[in-house]
């Protein structure tokens, strides 16, 4: 049977803040190897027999960033959806539900996060295999983690009846919410309760079936977003108002607990973490002889149970203990170990106050490249700007700065006006307040280039788009 995968990319991560912000979440962020976790969940997928191109689920600011991503590692997305508004992951499912079935009449979902670690992906497939021979009869399945200790940050699944002895799968007798420490330490010496991952595998079918019984305006309403929605270059965009009155509410709760085909595979020996704090990706990380973890430019003496991730600085710890130190180019965490998962109040205060250190990073990245700003000052601003091969910005126009661009390293194509110009290294040009502008990269390697920005105004509302290759025109 043909098993579509559902990779959920809409989470914003503040836990794992100052490296997660809105704009850039964990799941695009490389936090555990060489690759960002939703390309290691896409990449995952290779290993399982069977497995459609995923359908991918984000929002319209992230769009090009999954994509990009994805691209990177060859993987090709049977779609990508953007949702105008976020709806929790019921919706999310249904969606994606209703479009695997105009591939396919049968489809199994199976429903994945992009932002967790899976140590073992031979474990992974096996367990794989058993849920998709579970949701063939037409059960709901979850992947029950085997708790290690009592763990707050996580909903609990408590197995019921035996499915499956040999594979270690089971009829779910009912999901808790996530407990206090002392409800947790109960729960794990009574037994047979296990972590909610967050992994399911169902018939797309049956979950539709199930929405129509307990939640239909759901399934309503994402018929009438799928019936409405647009394609957007490579993108397939959901009609905005008929999915902004869905209900906003989890899978768990719209159908899991009220299903009575729910079903649980128990996941022994996964290695998997769900990295929702910085103590959890410690946790996973290698250690030195003094239980210390460190990552970038570290020099540490007298220092034991501390992560330490340095992003562009050397960073020193003299005399520490059990502590969460996090360096990036424009903020610096330092956190207990035990406090880690506090690290959201922080987040929450530099909303209230607009600082803009909780939803972008000094490094932008846009569909053409990125830049990222180096210095500022009153009526002055320089950045970096990279452009990708082959691509280029807008047609723009400024009506509060002037730009002077100076090209570092390729070859830049710049409408200035009335004028077409071809800068390489070295070269420069001046575009005064007003006049309309093209950056363009023609060549095959990357465009870099310093922007001197001055003016009365520098925010980056001051844009006035004429034509866009990605569709953000004003």
């Amino acid at each position: 049977m043909r098993i579509c995968p559902v990779i959920l990319c809409g989470g914003s991560g503040t836990r794992l803040w100052p490296m997660s912000r809105s704009t850039y979440p964990k799941q695009y962020l490389k936090l555990a190897g060489g690759r960002t976790l939703v390309q290691q969940t896409a990449m995952r997928l290779r290993a399982v027999h069977g497995v459609a191109p995923p359908i991918v689920i984000t929002n319209a600011e992230q769009r090009f960033l999954v994509a990009e991503q994805l691209r990177e590692v060859g993987i090709t997305p049977s779609s990508i959806v953007l949702e105008p508004v976020g709806r929790n992951t019921a919706p999310a499912v249904a969606v994606a539900a209703l479009l695997a079935s105009r591939e396919a009449e049968d489809t199994l979902l199976m429903i994945l996060p992009s932002d967790h670690v899976i140590q073992d992906e031979e474990v992974f497939c096996r367990l794989v295999d058993t849920a998709a021979a579970l949701a063939q009869d037409n059960y709901l399945v979850t992947f029950g983690v085997e708790p290690t200790e009592p763990h707050t940050g996580f909903g609990y699944i408590r197995s019921g009846g035996t499915l499956s002895s040999e594979r270690s799968a089971y009829l779910v007798d009912r999901f808790v919410e996530k407990p206090d420490k002392d409800a947790a330490v109960r729960l794990l010496q009574e037994g047979g309760y296990y972590w909610n991952s967050g992994m399911f595998m169902m018939r797309a079918s049956a979950y539709l079936d199930e929405l129509a019984r307990h939640e239909p305006l759901i399934l309503a309403q994402t018929e009438l977003a799928v019936a409405s929605a647009a394609s957007d270059l490579d993108f397939f965009r959901l009609g905005a108002e008929a999915f902004a009155a869905c209900p906003d509410i989890s899978i768990d709760y719209a159908v899991m607990e009220k299903t009575e085909r729910a079903a649980m595979v128990a996941a022994a020996g996964l290695g998997w973490s769900d990295i929702g704090s910085w103590t959890a990706l410690a946790d996973i990380a290698a250690t030195d002889a003094n239980g210390n973890a460190l990552s970038g430019d570290v020099l540490i003496e007298d220092a034991s149970n501390t992560y330490i991730r340095a992003e562009h600085r050397m960073v020193a710890a003299v005399g520490v203990r059990d502590l969460v130190i996090i360096e990036t180019a424009d903020a610096i965490l330092v956190s207990h170990r035990d406090k880690t998962q506090e690290v959201k109040k922080i987040v929450e205060r530099l909303n209230s106050s607009g600082r803009h250190e909780s939803f972008t990073h000094r490094r932008v990245f846009r569909p053409w490249g990125s830049y990222e700003g180096i210095d500022k000052g009153d009526r002055f601003q320089v950045k970096r700007i990279v452009v990708k091969p082959g691509s280029s910005l807008s047609l723009q126009m400024h009506h509060h700065r002037a730009e002077h661009w100076v090209v570092v390293s390729g070859t830049a194509r710049v409408f200035n006006g009335d004028q077409e110009l071809l800068l390489s290294e070295n070269q420069s040009t001046y575009i005064p307040i007003g006049v309309t502008h093209r950056l363009e990269n023609p060549g095959k390697i990357p465009l870099e280039l310093i922007e001197v920005q001055s003016g009365a105004y520098l925010g980056e509302d001051d844009i006035v788009r004429f034509e866009d290759h990605y569709g953000r025109l004003n």
